[in-house]
């Protein structure tokens, strides 16, 4: 055995899920070390596609995943989804060939370490045989505990050099909690106390507090909202109002702005959460609760920082309450969701409005589902109208906000999630950046629905830009949907509400191949989000 075989096996035995990437000489053994070693292996086209799928496979499964890349133009392929991971805190390995410390002339030479501090990712490597399984077991440990994506580095020269013995790696455990100290607990119950109409807003940092989260909104009268990541954690309590920030739908809005308190649950609370601050009441007081005192008041002033994880920080502040006999009791809600909007229909002309689509499409669609959203101009209508069963039905890969990552991100939601319906939401501009990886979902018969946006543009640049020359970002109309077909899926075109009937029909089907549909999608002048975005 080398070390590269080692390496594999080593991230096998620490127990790292499903591996993606494309092989080239610098990583096939260490690819094939994975494997031996029991791992999945997941063939991409494109090692972009391979990033955005380990990023949603590791938020939606959370195991840790692997993605395998040659040294060089393997990594620079990789860049923007591992960007995207490193912003999103995604607990991730990037197992990367790299070029001997000798070989300064060869084509491959980048500066693999300064690439991976430049985008927030933690570099590491493996030293030589004698140290290659502690180097191994140190990455992972930083990719765990503290939530971070890790380059592991392998260079060719130590790649090749014969392993010393494999020996057996220690258990790795995730975070330790952290409970926050007394007086914190002590202020934040205060607050609570005090406030008449409090909100909560649950970031990714309490995807996994949704049980003490509810509990303490019980006793302290608090109505549930999230951030966009975070959305479906509270999918089936009465009292929650959805998404913040510029999905909100206006009965939502207003319940935020009309809240005195306020407090992020791991959640950022940046401009989009709250819409630049107008989604905030003048009045309101506002608190975080974070593991990280970094992050306390980091994009807004803050009334009170708690440092603490939500889960454990919730279930002190409700002991706190029940000692002090604390209990405020909530009104029913009126429907706060964008299904009960009314609107203007703007379909006609062969074009559907995607509003209309949308929710034609929650209705047709099983509940099972876990939806993934590439980003634009469109992205809105499926975060808003497609309804989800929780915080695992729902993947928003937007920490770096660029489009083209959504087919991947899909790709790996539903490896990580085969119990459920996969659907995608993209545009048609961040389709045909991806186009690619239709092949793996088809070649993986991934029972995939790609609802593709199509207004043959770049939508929010057209309405970011307004009266200027558009010619940059317009395109000719495509026809996706034999495109789709092209690659082995079932393809069809939408400009009715009737021309829906094929999905149900697909739906009845065996499901073997992914269903492409190409919605020639209305002009909405700029969705609601994006002119809100814009106009700050």
């Amino acid at each position: 055995m080398n070390v590269a075989e080692l390496v594999g096996r080593t991230l096998a035995e620490l127990g790292v899920g499903a591996a993606f990437g494309v092989v080239g000489s610098g990583n096939f053994e260490a690819t094939n070390g994975l494997r031996s070693g029991g791992v999945r292996f997941v063939a991409a086209r494109h090692e972009g596609g391979a990033a955005s799928m380990a990023d949603a496979y590791a938020r939606m499964s959370g195991r840790v995943p692997v993605l395998s890349v040659h040294q060089g133009c393997g990594l620079t392929n990789a860049l923007t989804g591992i960007t995207e991971a490193a912003k999103s805190r995604t607990p991730m390995i990037v197992l990367a060939g790299d070029t001997a410390a000798s070989s300064v002339l060869s084509n491959f030479r980048v500066d693999q370490d300064a690439l991976a501090s430049a985008v927030g990712v933690v570099p590491e490597r493996a030293h030589g045989a004698a140290t290659a399984i502690a180097d191994t077991v140190r990455a992972y440990r930083t990719a765990v505990q503290q939530r971070r994506t890790v380059l592991l580095n392998l260079p060719l020269d130590v790649q090749a050099q014969k392993a010393h013995e494999a020996v057996p790696v220690p258990e790795i455990t995730g975070p330790a909690p952290i409970r926050p100290d007394g007086d914190a607990v002590a202020k934040l119950a205060d607050l609570l106390v005090e406030a008449r109409r409090p909100v909560f807003i649950a970031g990714r940092g309490a995807r996994a507090s949704a049980t003490s989260l509810k509990a303490l909104a019980e006793v302290s009268g608090a109505l549930l909202a999230t951030s966009a990541v975070a959305h479906g954690l509270f999918h089936d309590d009465p009292f929650s109002i959805g998404i913040a920030g510029g999905f909100s739908s206006p009965r939502t809005a207003e319940l935020i702005r009309d809240a005195d308190l306020v407090i992020g649950w791991g959640c950022a609370l940046n401009r989009w959460t709250t819409r630049h601050g107008t989604l905030l009441g003048p009045d309101a007081r506002l608190v975080q609760v974070d593991v990280e005192q970094a992050a306390l008041g980091a994009h807004r002033p803050i009334d009170l920082g708690v440092v603490g994880d939500a889960a454990g920080t919730a279930v002190d502040v409700r002991a706190e309450l029940e000692k002090r006999g604390h209990r405020r009791s909530r009104e029913a809600l009126e429907s706060t969701q964008w299904n009960d909007v009314p609107y203007n229909d703007l379909s006609g002309d062969g074009r559907i409005d995607p509003r209309t689509l949308s929710r034609r499409l929650d209705e047709i669609l099983p509940a099972e589902r876990v939806v993934s959203i590439d980003s634009g101009n469109f992205m809105g209508y499926p975060s808003a109208y497609l309804s989800v069963p929780d915080e695992n039905g729902f993947c928003f890969t937007q920490a770096f906000q660029s489009i083209g990552l959504g087919l991947g991100t899909a790709i790996g939601a539903a490896l990580a999630r085969p119990d459920r319906l996969p659907v995608l939401g993209v545009g048609d501009g961040g389709f045909h950046m991806a186009i690619s990886e239709l092949e793996t979902a088809v070649r993986l018969r991934i029972p995939l629905v790609v609802i593709v946006y199509d207004d043959a543009a770049y939508g929010a640049e057209i309405h970011h830009f307004g009266d200027a020359d558009m010619t940059t970002v317009r395109f000719p109309d495509t026809d996706i949907a034999a495109i789709g077909r092209g690659f082995g899926c079932a393809g069809i075109t939408v400009r009715t509400v009737e021309d829906l009937a094929a999905v149900t029909e697909w739906l009845g089907g065996p499901r073997d191949a992914p269903l492409v549909v190409d919605a020639k999608i209305a002009d909405d002048g700029g969705s609601w989000w994006l002119a809100e975005a814009f106009r700050h």
